[in-house]
């Protein structure tokens, strides 16, 4: 059978065909934002692909939670997925829940943002304005360093992928910052402004 270089709109539908969280959705439309504003300042030339795999990270994350990163991968080849896309899907789970290594720019920035959106959103809602659009690295590193605040965000994770992509965190932050500004209405934290 034909691999399949799905569209942005087949993307979406196969991630919303095994997720129905709002919560879910507005994280994978999050990475999504933020991959394709790293394709943007880096210069990738496939910067529709760098999208489409931020926006099925986690499509196996609700209905198979236990699974996660592992049962992607025949999810995303039961849609025909092409093996380089199932891989880097794949690589973000890297240490955590599967042993596929991020190799590409395109998997270490996927590794590094993906946990570090939840932390900026979470970051952006306490905020008096409730937006991301006048949120400031300063407030996310100050949020950062209180382990209890979004406990669930692996710091490490996110310390060790800025290591493998040769950035400074402060940039990695202020990029992702910037990266779900452009898509702030979508996620949610337009806030008041």
């Amino acid at each position: 059978m034909e691999q399949l270089i799905p569209t942005r709109e087949q993307a979406y539908d196969i991630l919303t065909k095994y997720n129905k969280s709002d919560s879910l959705i507005t994280h994978a439309l999050s990475v999504e934002a933020v991959m394709l504003h790293f394709a943007d300042i880096l210069g990738e030339p496939e910067k529709e692909k760098w999208g489409i795999i931020g926006l099925l990270h986690d499509v196996d994350y609700e209905m198979y939670p236990e699974q996660h990163c592992l049962k992607a991968k025949e999810l995303l080849t039961e849609h025909n997925l092409p093996e380089d896309y199932i891989h880097a899907v794949q690589s973000h789970g890297w240490g955590l829940c599967c042993d596929v290594e991020p190799i590409h720019t395109m998997e270490k920035v996927l590794f590094t943002i993906d946990e570090l959106t939840g932390l900026i959103a979470a970051t952006a809602l306490l905020r008096p304005s409730k937006s991301i659009l006048d949120l400031e690295v300063k407030s996310v590193k100050k949020k950062w360093k209180q382990k209890s605040f979004a406990a669930g965000v692996n710091r490490e994770v996110i310390e060790q992928g800025a290591k493998m992509l040769g950035m400074e965190l402060d940039y990695i932050i202020g990029e992702t910052i910037k990266g779900m500004q452009s898509t702030a209405e979508a996620i949610g934290l337009k806030g008041q402004l």
